[in-house]
C-alpha cells in the first residue's frame, strides 16, 4: 500500500486542476450548459491530466539527483526511494496510451495539440528549463496549449485576445515560480543560492518583468471588455469590470506572497490553499455571473 500511495503522489493529482483550462473556451462562449460540449471538454481534461502525470514522472526521474539535494523536493517518492525507479518508468507508457485513447474520439487536432504539449514539456524537462527566460515562456505556452486543445475539442476557435490574455497571465505565474524558488534557495544557501539558471541578482529583474506581464493580462482583458463582442455576451457589462480589478488584486497578492517568501509551492497549487486567492476567485466568478 505504501508503494500505491507513493505512485499516486508522484502522479500529482493536485496539479490536474491546471488542466481545467480546457473548459475556458466553452466558458468564454457561455456554453457551459451544453452536455455534448462539456463531455468533450471533460475528455480533454482527462487526456491532459494523464499526459501531465507522465511528464511529472519523466521530470522526477530526470531530476532525482538534484531533488535529493533540494530542501523540499527530496521528500518526493522517487528521490526518497519510496517509489522504485523501474515501477515509475513502467507507468509512463501506460499513462501516455491512456491519454491518447481518451483524446482519440475528439479528433486529430486535439491529438496533435496533446502530442505537441508532451514534446514541449519533455524538452522543457530535459533541457529548456535550464535556459533563463525561455523556461518561463515554455511554461506559459504549455498553459495556452491547454486552452487551445479545449477550443478544438468543442469546435470553438479561441480569440486572439483570449490566447494573449493566457500567455501574459501564465508567463507572470511562471516567473512567480522562479522568483519563489530563488527566495527559498536564498534562505537555505545564502548568497550562493540559485534556482536553475537564475541567480539571486536576477530577483529584481524577475519581479519587474513578472508583475508587468501580469498587469498586461489585465489590460488585455480590459480591452476585450470594451468590444462589441463582450457587450453581446453580458447584459450588465459594467459589472464584469469588477473582474479586472479583482484579477489585478490577485496577481499583486501572489507576487507579494512570493516576495515575502510564503510561496513554497507551485503558484496555482498555492492559490488552491490560500484563503485570499480562493475568496478572490469566488468573487470574480460571482461578478462574471451577475454580469450575464
Amino acid at each position: 500500500m505504501d508503494i500505491v500511495a507513493a505512485a499516486v503522489v508522484t502522479l500529482r493529482p493536485h496539479q490536474w486542476l491546471k488542466n481545467a483550462l480546457v473548459f475556458v473556451p466553452i466558458a468564454a462562449a457561455h456554453q457551459l450548459g451544453s452536455p455534448p460540449l462539456l463531455r468533450s471538454a471533460a475528455l480533454t481534461f482527462v487526456a491532459f491530466s494523464l499526459c501531465a502525470s507522465a511528464i511529472y514522472l519523466i521530470n522526477d526521474l530526470h531530476d532525482v539527483a538534484a531533488d535529493q539535494a533540494h530542501p523540499h523536493k527530496r521528500f518526493r517518492p522517487i528521490p526518497s526511494g519510496r517509489l522504485p525507479v523501474p515501477l515509475a518508468v513502467g507507468m509512463i507508457p501506460l499513462l501516455l496510451v491512456g491519454a491518447g485513447l481518451t483524446a482519440a474520439p475528439l479528433g486529430h487536432g486535439v491529438l496533435a495539440v496533446l502530442a505537441a504539449y508532451f514534446i514541449l514539456m519533455v524538452a522543457y524537462t530535459l533541457r529548456l528549463k535550464s535556459v533563463i527566460l525561455l523556461d518561463a515562456f515554455v511554461l506559459a505556452c504549455g498553459y495556452a496549449l491547454r486552452v487551445f486543445a479545449g477550443a478544438l475539442a468543442v469546435s470553438i476557435l479561441p480569440s486572439p485576445r483570449l490566447l494573449g490574455f493566457c500567455v501574459f497571465l501564465f508567463f507572470s505565474l511562471a516567473l512567480i515560480k522562479r522568483y519563489a524558488e530563488l527566495i527559498l534557495m536564498r534562505s537555505s544557501d545564502g548568497a550562493e543560492g540559485r534556482a536553475r539558471a537564475y541567480r539571486l541578482e536576477d530577483l529584481d529583474f524577475i519581479l519587474v518583468l513578472g508583475t508587468a506581464s501580469g498587469v498586461m493580462s489585465v489590460l488585455v482583458l480590459a480591452l476585450y471588455l470594451s468590444t462589441s463582442t463582450a457587450e453581446r455576451f453580458y447584459s450588465q457589462a459594467q459589472l464584469i469590470w469588477i473582474t479586472c480589478v479583482l484579477l489585478l488584486y490577485w496577481i499583486s497578492h501572489m507576487w507579494l506572497m512570493a516576495h515575502r517568501g510564503r510561496m513554497t509551492d507551485d503558484p496555482l497549487v498555492f492559490a488552491m490553499k490560500d484563503p485570499v486567492s480562493l475568496a478572490l476567485v469566488a468573487a470574480m466568478g460571482i461578478s462574471a455571473w451577475l454580469a450575464v
